[in-house]
């Protein structure tokens, strides 16, 4: 316990400092208005603005990108509240009775609700991560290389069956993904591999490019797609105080969604939109008042909004202690790190102790800010929303192309980042998720480097991935959990196909 309180003040010397507390307040505005803003969303403006990384310290840079994260997930439901229109994916279960609250003239109190649950769940998924952060290193530093190629491969498999849509388009993303990571030159044998001739992929496609290119370009080309459809409130918000019988049953909803979001952010591939939906379920079910879901109950509100800012908080844990990340923004949050090269690992709270306690107490600090900065500017956030969409996208491009340009001054790179855009559109067509391509690109160097290490003191004995107990166990469930997900879609399928033959 001493030492916990020691690491916090370590932390919140490093948070409270003029520089982090500056780009905390930054990230958690940028966060607030690309979370209002429909078809934005954090990973494409973590991509976009990865390149402005470069030249801040990491604990910084990573302070930044946190804030921008888990401020979307408040920001979203603004929108959602308000105008019937989820900022954020996690936002969408948000507008099934945020907007119906509105509606009846309670969208003061809604408001109110989403941001006191949001901050709630994000104050106590910061001590689940500080509790939990080093208890899990310890463990992790047990790992031999065997251990950590099969952990990255369930993480793997767990993306790709949590992905929505297909699993098998999932699983050929992933491994599409750990192909593009292998891209480059072998450290071992010094042989180009899937270079193609290409002299500038020697190094390795950027991290940067793909991203900015799947999340960010892409997403542009498809929201251009989309004909604006936005039409402002023209009720009163009203009063922000919750009367004391929506307190009374915010308060049980708010701490079950905590419970469920806390749980499942920390799952690979899970995140925000999961245990907002999966809140959302649990409400419905086991609420007194089943008979208002639909017309505007306030645990509808008070559970998801919870649920969607605590996974956002706790799907830092495998990525501080494991070096794994649970979703396509934690690997951008695995790509920041690289590039300031720092590897993310067990390893990273003894070598980088101010990285590692910073960005915690900072999750509390921007919490804080964030509840200061949504409720009292409600009337700004829905001014921006009537900003044309045709006068965004350009100077997002221009930024974009300006930043991957500005990484290792080649044009080739922005060529790179655009093919990666046009494939992110094609990906979306075919409705096909980018994250797990994503999550592969970033774990495929690293599978690889394990599967080597463990082979290598093996003497080449490949039993070595099931004799390991740790990697045995590990395996097992990774294949039990694709199992389970491709067993009801075989069946389908069969069936299918003797209804059709009969």
């Amino acid at each position: 316990m001493e030492t916990l309180v020691t690491n916090l003040y370590l932390g919140f010397t490093v948070a409270l400092s003029f520089d982090n507390l500056v780009f905390a307040l930054l990230g958690a505005f940028i966060g607030t208005a690309i979370g209002v803003l429909p078809g934005i969303g954090p990973v494409a403006t973590i991509s976009l603005l990865l390149p402005i990384t470069f030249g801040m310290s990491a604990t910084t840079a990573i302070i930044m990108l946190a804030g921008i994260y888990y401020g979307a997930q408040y920001g979203g439901s603004t929108t959602a509240i308000l105008l019937n229109l989820p900022g954020e994916v996690s936002s969408v279960v948000t507008t099934l009775e945020g907007y119906k609250m509105a509606r009846k003239g309670r969208a003061g109190a809604a408001l109110a609700t989403a941001a006191l649950a949001s901050f709630f769940a994000g104050t106590v998924a910061t001590i689940l991560v500080a509790a939990s952060g080093p208890l899990l290193t310890q463990v992790a530093l047990s790992f031999g290389p065997a251990d950590y190629f099969s952990l990255m491969l369930l993480g793997l498999i767990i993306s790709a069956v949590l992905a929505q849509g297909s699993v098998i388009k999932s699983i050929g993303m992933v491994v599409l993904g750990v192909a593009l990571g292998l891209v480059g030159t072998d450290v071992q044998t010094g042989q180009q591999r899937f270079t193609f001739g290409v002299p500038e992929l020697s190094d390795g496609i950027g991290f940067v490019a793909v991203a900015m290119g799947m999340f960010g370009i892409a997403e542009i080309i498809l929201n251009l797609e989309r004909p604006e459809s936005r039409s402002v409130l023209t009720h009163k918000v009203g009063s922000l105080f919750l009367s004391r019988d929506e307190f009374k049953r915010a308060i049980p909803s708010t701490l079950r969604g905590t419970l469920v979001g806390s749980t499942l952010g920390i799952l690979p591939g899970g995140g925000a939109a999961l245990a907002a939906f999966g809140s959302y379920m649990m409400e419905r079910k086991i609420s007194k008042y089943k008979h208002e879901f639909g017309t505007g109950a306030i645990e509808g509100v008070a559970g998801p909004e919870a649920a969607n800012n605590a996974a956002a908080q706790t799907s830092f844990i495998p990525l501080l202690t494991l070096g794994i990340p649970a979703n396509a923004v934690m690997a951008l949050m695995v790509g920041a790190l690289i590039i300031q090269g720092i590897q993310p690992g067990p390893r990273m709270v003894e070598a980088q102790p101010d990285l590692f306690w910073g960005l915690i107490a900072s999750m509390w600090v921007g919490n804080l800010m964030l509840l200061v900065i949504n409720l009292p500017m409600i009337g700004l956030w829905v001014k921006l929303l009537e900003v044309p969409y045709r006068f965004l996208y350009p100077s997002i491009l221009i930024f974009c192309s300006i930043g991957v340009y500005s990484l290792n001054n080649n044009v080739f790179d922005v060529y790179l980042t655009v093919l990666f855009g046009l494939f992110g559109y094609l990906c979306a067509k075919l409705k096909m998720e980018p994250a797990p391509l994503l999550i592969g690109f970033v774990l495929g160097p690293m599978m690889e480097e394990h599967l080597r290490r463990a082979m290598l003191l093996s003497r080449g004995d490949a039993m070595v991935f099931v004799q390991r107990p740790i990697s045995a166990t590990l395996l097992a469930i990774g294949f039990l959990a694709l199992a389970t997900m491709m067993l009801p879609n075989l069946r389908a399928k069969k069936e299918e196909a003797l209804s059709e033959g009969g």
